[in-house]
């Protein structure tokens, strides 16, 4: 494998040569994919198996040239690596181009309004028919579902078997009859999250990723994936297009989203926001207020000391099994330390948003934004009960044997996971 720099040299070259404004996002995408470049953290054939900070390198060197980044959102972050470790060789194939060079969007389909930490406790039930099943179900907290061609859904498919083994996970369709989404506005004015109403929507046998009864185990696997991103520094160059057929930006020139804000809200905080707050302190007079130096300090220590786990996880040394709810813990405290810090620099320009606030509302925007990474992908403290219980081995709260079949257990009341 190359090196970073060698890496670097190759990227300038290859962006030199591929990068053009008036590309339309799909033929843009479409280099990206081909070049294995839309996600190089993903082993071959699909990507590069790049480190974290090799991907870091392509982004930098494409925000230097204002390219649009690759495709975003969940297809990229959940989807593909758990179709890649769970599913057929064709199932890979037929889903996995479509996301690299984003033609279909994708949205998760996981949590229920009874069925949210106690995510194994959903009931939204899938009952096969021929070569079909049929679910039927509500889900929300689906985030960027409006835009999706495709869910990655778990639904109980048999309830006579114990909560954790009558799952099945499906690449579901979300184009059809019987599928609603409706947006929830957030306190940010946007709308990422959605809430799913399924009433007999079809799914084929041939989109299970995994076996039949089995999808609480893939699910964790999108559960451990979805953490240690949540935990960790953002690797791609920042994109404002939105993938899939129904946002209706893959035939917009390349170029044309420079000034355009990206559809996810800036929650995310690593080195580059670290150098902002930095730049910002100094040009407001507040860089030599000794709290504020101490606290740069140390958001950027948590931002090195974050890199330096999930360095350690992409290399195959993590030690717990706990390593991703760990991650996503220590991030929960670098947004709500990068919030508190990015307001007291700004003092009552904090209060006024819009791209003409101080600071082109970005800290502002993370500030109204800041509540959100310690509740989704599971709240923090699922996640210290997680680490308790699976790491450090401390016991569970007592309830229903674990070979209790769902149907008879008391729904939405029991405490495990």
């Amino acid at each position: 494998m190359s090196t970073i720099e060698d890496t670097a040299l190759d990227v300038e070259a290859w962006l030199d040569e591929n990068w053009d404004p008036d590309l339309t996002v799909a033929e843009w995408w479409a280099r990206m994919a081909e070049a294995r470049l839309a996600h190089p953290m993903l082993p071959a054939p699909w990507g590069r198996d790049w480190s974290r900070n090799q991907a870091a390198e392509l982004a930098q060197a494409m925000v230097q040239r204002k390219a649009l980044g690759p495709p975003s959102g969940l297809g990229m972050m959940l989807a593909a690596p758990t179709i890649i470790a769970h599913a057929s060789e064709e199932l890979q194939h037929r889903l996995v181009p479509r996301i690299l060079d984003g033609q279909h969007g994708w949205c998760q389909l996981f949590s229920e309004p009874g069925a949210g930490s106690d995510l194994a406790g959903l009931q939204c039930r899938a009952e096969r028919d021929g070569d079909e099943w049929v679910v039927t179900g509500q889900k929300v907290w689906t985030s960027l579902g409006q835009w999706a061609d495709y869910g990655i859904l778990i639904a109980r498919t048999d309830p006579d078997a114990p909560k954790h083994r009558g799952i099945t996970y499906f690449a579901f369709p979300m184009l059809q009859d019987g599928v609603e989404v409706r947006p929830l506005r957030e306190m940010t004015g946007r709308a990422l999250f959605n809430e799913v109403f399924l009433d007999e929507a079809r799914v084929p046998h041939a989109n299970v990723i995994g076996d039949v009864g089995d999808g609480w185990r893939v699910a964790n696997t999108t559960l451990m994936v979805e953490r240690s991103g949540i935990g960790g520094n953002n690797v791609a160059a920042p994109s404002a297009a939105i993938p899939g057929t129904i946002a209706g930006h893959l035939d917009r020139p390349a170029g044309s989203f420079e000034n355009e804000v990206p559809a996810l809200a800036e929650g995310g905080v690593g080195a580059g926001r670290v150098k902002s707050f930095i730049k910002l302190a100094r040009e407001t007079g507040k860089l030599e207020d000794p709290t504020i130096r101490q606290d740069l300090m140390r958001l950027q220590t948590m931002v090195e000391i974050t890199g330096w786990h999930l360095g350690r996880m992409k290399s195959g040394n993590a030690a717990t099994g706990g390593e991703g709810n760990l991650a996503k813990l220590r991030n929960s405290d670098v947004v709500r330390l990068a919030r508190d810090l990015g307001c007291r620099i700004l003092g009552p320009g904090a209060t006024l948003m819009g791209p003409d606030a101080p600071s082109g509302g970005s800290i502002q925007e993370m500030t109204m934004f800041s509540p959100s990474p310690s509740i989704y992908g599971g709240s923090d403290q699922v996640q210290r009960n997680i680490i308790g219980e699976r790491v450090l081995g401390l016991p569970k709260e007592p309830g229903p044997a674990k070979d209790t079949p769902f149907r008879e257990l008391p729904q939405n009341t029991s405490p495990s996971r």
